[in-house]
């Protein structure tokens, strides 16, 4: 799926075998030729505020280690923001945590539909397609949205290693709560944290988990934790197990829960 010679999603072990679909919404800092550097340093662009470090690394392992399907954005979201609502107005950052995005000032109406037909709805549509594909097949699918955050937010530290995200069923992301702190006591896992669906980071998650009417989940990796290949396999052979501990484990009643409330 190319735009402008760019190519913009990777589809990966399309035809896996595993429950778990995986996708990575920020897994690149890649900005194609037509914006340059969006007038931003080196830094700022191998930073968090240009992609999820990490993710894309845990994905892959996690892919190959329960062959399961991987779509991932190769977009930075300096360029358009794949898990935000069209609507949103994060959709494309003017300003992300203490850094100015002047690229993205006034954006004409021509530019904001380029970067959606573009780069927005070709990684929307290959995850859709993917979805739609397995249910045909009589295939089961667990939605798996992969994420990093930052180990300090605007001068606030995050103590979460990771964070577990829900939809609007809450129950595998319980069962996979319960599974990770039974396989690690010592873990330190946030719920609805760092972010929530109140802060409007559920796009992807509900768009193609909770729509379709499929289990779905959403991780959040303190990026410290993947900064190298030990962190990234430590992660990636926790949540293996641990995923497929929740798959098996039985589903409670759903609660109704205060974010989507």
């Amino acid at each position: 799926m190319n735009a402008g010679g760019h190519q913009v999603v990777e589809v990966a072990n399309a035809g896996g075998s595993s429950p778990f679909v995986l996708v990575c919404d920020h897994a690149s800092n890649a900005i194609p030729d037509r914006y340059g550097d969006m007038g931003l340093t080196e830094t700022e662009r191998l930073s968090h505020i240009a992609w999820d470090p990490g993710a894309l690394a845990v994905s892959r392992g996690l892919s190959a280690r329960l062959d399961a399907p991987l779509v991932a954005s190769n977009v930075s979201r300096l360029v358009i923001d794949a898990n935000r609502d069209i609507g949103s107005p994060g959709l494309f950052w003017t300003l992300s945590e203490a850094t100015r995005i002047a690229a993205n000032e006034n954006l004409g109406t021509d530019e904001r539909q380029h970067r959606i037909d573009s780069y927005y709805r070709p990684y929307h549509a290959a995850i859709e397609d993917l979805l739609a594909r397995r249910q045909r097949q009589g295939q089961d699918s667990i939605l798996v949205c992969m994420h990093s955050f930052t180990p300090v937010f605007l001068g606030v530290a995050r103590p979460w290693q990771i964070g577990l995200i829900h939809g609007r069923d809450d129950r595998y992301t319980r069962a996979l709560q319960a599974a990770l702190a039974s396989a690690e006591p010592t873990l330190s896992i946030g719920w609805n944290e760092p972010y929530s669906a109140l802060t409007g980071v559920t796009f992807t998650l509900e768009h193609h988990g909770d729509a379709r009417g499929i289990e779905a989940t959403m991780l959040e990796l303190r990026n410290d934790e993947i900064r190298d290949a030990a962190g990234v396999e430590r992660w990636v052979d926790l949540l293996a197990r641990s995923l497929t501990q929740a798959a098996a484990a039985p589903r409670t009643a759903p609660e109704r829960s205060q974010s989507h409330a």
